[in-house]
């Protein structure tokens, strides 16, 4: 069933989403060389007993992950861009790191996800993270009432066709509110005009993922983290998005990083830049 929130609902929502995009921020700027990938899952543990809130991924036992997820912080490296198991692994110059979390406060979701690059980056890992950051806002542009399912889908499957990378259908957004998964698949991909129809108090996680060289995934033995399948690099965005009548509400929004993101005015320009060199 999909449960439309009313304002009230939402505004609960964006509580939660505003305590959840200032933790990955935190983590973001805690990404550094030599930190390891444990001590961001407890820095995210803290701040979650904190603030009282709950993780949506703590016991987490899905149909396709191998046995309970017991960690609130998904943290993938290099060619894994899902469903990361955090593991001792202190972070490498270059490494591409990428923070998915999801979380309740008094009862209501937000999930969201950050890509960055921790010590000297390649333009080219540069270049994938920004590709998931455009298509994350073209979608949320998009995401309008009486506009379709496929709207969304089709505006992040255009950026990747101009970015050059391929497209994963297996894994993309979802329905959100008072769980963290809630009817509604929403494919990196898909043909406008097509699908649900949008409608003020839907609540979805946008959430457009790449990888360089392949639409292609394995699964680590672990039972969790997917990686690439020709091993290049991944990146992956993602807001909790409402809609509205005034449009589309990014429940998510986290304060402006320098590592590894962009300005929406310079994605922009490097947006252009790109689909004019190809």
């Amino acid at each position: 069933m999909i449960e439309h929130k009313s304002p009230a609902d939402i505004e609960r929502m964006h509580t939660t989403g505003r305590f959840l995009g200032q933790v990955l921020g935190e983590l973001g700027d805690l990404a550094a060389v030599g930190v390891n990938l444990m001590d961001l899952e407890h820095h995210a543990r803290r701040r979650i007993k904190e603030r009282g809130a709950e993780s949506c991924y703590w016991d987490y036992e899905p149909s396709f992950g191998k046995g309970p997820f017991r960690n609130v912080v998904c943290l993938s490296v290099n060619d894994a861009v899902l469903h990361g198991l955090p593991h001792s692994y202190k972070l490498r110059d270059g490494d591409l790191l990428t923070m998915d979390m999801a979380v309740t406060v008094d009862g209501w979701a937000a999930d969201s996800a950050l890509s960055v690059v921790v010590g000297t980056p390649a333009a080219e890992d540069l270049r994938l993270i920004e590709a998931t950051e455009v298509a994350l806002e073209a979608a949320i542009e998009v995401a309008l009432p009486g506009n379709r399912l496929g709207d969304i889908s089709a505006a992040i499957g255009g950026v990747a066709k101009e970015y050059g990378y391929p497209v994963n259908l297996e894994f993309g957004g979802h329905g959100i509110g008072r769980t963290m998964h809630e009817e509604l698949h929403i494919p990196n991909d898909g043909r406008p005009g097509r699908g649900w129809k949008l409608r003020p108090g839907l609540t979805i996680a946008i959430e457009p993922w790449f990888a360089a060289g392949t639409d292609k995934i394995v699964y680590d033995p672990d039972g969790w983290t997917i990686r690439s399948a020709d091993g290049s690099r991944t990146a992956h965005s993602e807001h909790t998005v409402a809609i509205t009548e005034s449009g589309p509400l990014v429940l998510t929004r986290r304060p402006e990083s320098t590592k590894g993101t962009a300005s929406a005015k310079g994605r922009e320009s490097r947006r252009k830049s790109a689909t004019t060199e190809r």
